[in-house]
């Protein structure tokens, strides 16, 4: 089995996804050939919640310049995950007072 760490890459916080977190969705950039169970099964295992559904996406790189020369960003994948009522809320900024 291939290690959760490595098939979930980061969070994706936008101003959208931060409405997602009040439905309990939350929205990660994943490996490319990371399909939806082990999208699953790594989500469980790393934030020890139930998540009920997982929607992926291939988000195609975005054409840019500098100058005279030109490149593409490269293709990555994102997937939102829909946790269960009873889970936690995932924590990703530390509030300190």
């Amino acid at each position: 089995m291939k290690n959760p760490r490595d098939l979930i890459k980061r969070p994706v916080i936008t101003e959208r996804t931060s409405d997602y977190m009040a439905e309990k969705r939350y929205v990660f950039e994943v490996a490319l050939n990371a399909n939806k169970t082990e999208i699953k099964n790594a989500i469980e295992q790393i934030f020890g919640v139930k998540v009920t559904g997982v929607n992926t996406m291939r988000v195609t790189g975005k054409l840019k310049r500098y100058g005279k020369h030109s490149g593409y960003r490269p293709n990555w994948k994102k997937a939102i995950v829909q946790l269960s009522d009873d889970s936690k809320e995932l924590e990703f900024f530390e509030t300190s007072v």
